[in-house]
C-alpha cells in the first residue's frame, strides 16, 4: 500500500462524503473487507480523486452520470450527497438526470429522480 496515496485518499473521501460517514465505514471494516476499504481509499480516492486535473465538482457530476448509467443507486445516493458538498446544484443534478434518461432510458431517469428527491429533501434543497 502506498501510504501517501492512502492518506490523500482518506482526506479526499472525507471532504466529499463527510468524515463521519468515512470513519463509520473504516471502523466497520474487518479482516474480510479491510483490504478493499484500504485499496479503494488509495486507488479511487487517492489516485483518482487526488488528480487535480479535474476539479471535485466536475468529478462529482461525472460520477453521478456513470453511477446512474450503471444503476448503482445506493452509491448514486452517496455520491449525490457528495456532489452537493462539492458545489453541484439542484438544477445541475436535474440536468444530469436528464442526460441519464436520454442515454440510459426513461426508467433509469425515473429511478435517479426518485433517489435525487430523497437526497435533496434530506439536504433541505426541496
Amino acid at each position: 500500500m502506498d501510504k501517501e496515496l492512502f492518506e490523500k485518499g482518506i482526506a479526499r473521501r472525507k471532504a466529499t462524503l463527510g468524515a463521519e460517514y468515512v470513519q463509520k465505514n473504516l471502523e466497520a471494516a474487518d479482516d474480510f473487507n479491510r483490504p478493499f476499504q484500504e485499496a479503494m481509499s488509495e486507488w479511487c480516492w487517492g489516485f483518482g480523486w487526488g488528480d487535480d486535473t479535474i476539479d471535485a465538482k466536475t468529478r462529482s457530476m461525472m460520477n453521478l452520470t456513470m453511477l446512474g448509467a450503471l444503476g448503482k443507486m445506493n452509491e448514486w445516493e452517496i455520491h449525490c450527497r457528495g456532489a452537493l458538498t462539492n458545489g453541484v446544484s439542484k438544477e445541475e443534478i436535474r440536468s444530469i438526470v436528464h442526460v441519464i434518461a436520454i442515454y440510459c432510458g426513461v426508467p433509469q431517469g425515473v429511478e435517479c429522480f426518485r433517489h435525487a428527491r430523497k437526497v435533496l429533501e434530506e439536504a433541505g434543497e426541496l
